[in-house]
C-alpha cells in the first residue's frame, strides 16, 4: 500500500507571520506555489483511497522536551516557537489534515523519532511512502533516510517540498536520489 506523509506544514514555519518563516520558507512557497501543489497531491492520494498522514514539530508550554543543545531547535523557547496548542503549530489551512487523518507530533527533526509513525505505517500495511514537507533539507531528508532504513520504498515529490532557498532544496534532492525516487506532482502516478 502507498501513503503520503506531509511533514511540518505548520504556521510557524511556512505562514508569512510564522516564527521561523522569515528564514526563507514563506518566500520559497510564494515563488514556487508549493502549497497549491501540496493540496493537489493530497487530493490525488485521497481520491485514490490512499492514506494521508501529517507530522508537525511541537513542544509543551514548558519546553521540557526541547533539545536545548540543538543548533536548530535550541532557541525555540526564547521565541515561543512551535508551542503546542498555539496558532504556530496549527497546520496551514490550505493543506490541513481532514477529520480522520493521522497526526503525529515530534520533538526532533525526523518524523520517526519519538513517534508512533513506524508502528502506524506497518500496521496499515504501507510499503511505499511518499514524502513532502518543509524543509527539504531537514525533516524530508532525515525522514527519507530513516524510512529507507526501515525498509519502506521512498519517493520524494520534489515540487511539494519547501526549503529556505533553492540551493538547499536542490542539494538535498541530490542527496536523496541515493535512497529514493524523486518525482514531481504533475508526473506522479498512483496506479
Amino acid at each position: 500500500m502507498k501513503a503520503l506523509l506531509c511533514l511540518d506544514y505548520e504556521n510557524d514555519i511556512v505562514h508569512p507571520d510564522g516564527k521561523v518563516a522569515g528564514k526563507g520558507y514563506a518566500e520559497f512557497n510564494k515563488t514556487y506555489n508549493s502549497l497549491e501543489k501540496v493540496a493537489e497531491t493530497q487530493s490525488k492520494f485521497r481520491d485514490a483511497g490512499y492514506p494521508v498522514l501529517h507530522v508537525r514539530v511541537g513542544f509543551s508550554n514548558s519546553y521540557a522536551e526541547q533539545p536545548k543543545t540543538s543548533p536548530l531547535m535550541g532557541q525555540a523557547h526564547k521565541f515561543e516557537a512551535f508551542k503546542l496548542d498555539s496558532w504556530g503549530t496549527e497546520f496551514l489551512s490550505e493543506v490541513a489534515p481532514l477529520k480522520d487523518e493521522f497526526i503525529f507530533t515530534k520533538n526532533r527533526v525526523g518524523a520517526f523519532y519519538g513517534t508512533a509513525l513506524n508502528l502506524t505505517l506497518k500496521t496499515m500495511g504501507v510499503e511505499e511512502l511518499f514524502l513532502i514537507g518543509v524543509a527539504t533539507d531537514m525533516v524530508v531528508e532525515s525522514t527519507a533516510r530513516e524510512a529507507h532504513d526501515r525498509d519502506f520504498v521512498v519517493t520524494i515529490i520534489s515540487d511539494c517540498c519547501i526549503a529556505a532557498n533553492d540551493e538547499d532544496h536542490q542539494r538535498s534532492l541530490e542527496n536523496m536520489k541515493k535512497l529514493s525516487t524523486i518525482t514531481t506532482s504533475d508526473t506522479l502516478k498512483l496506479d
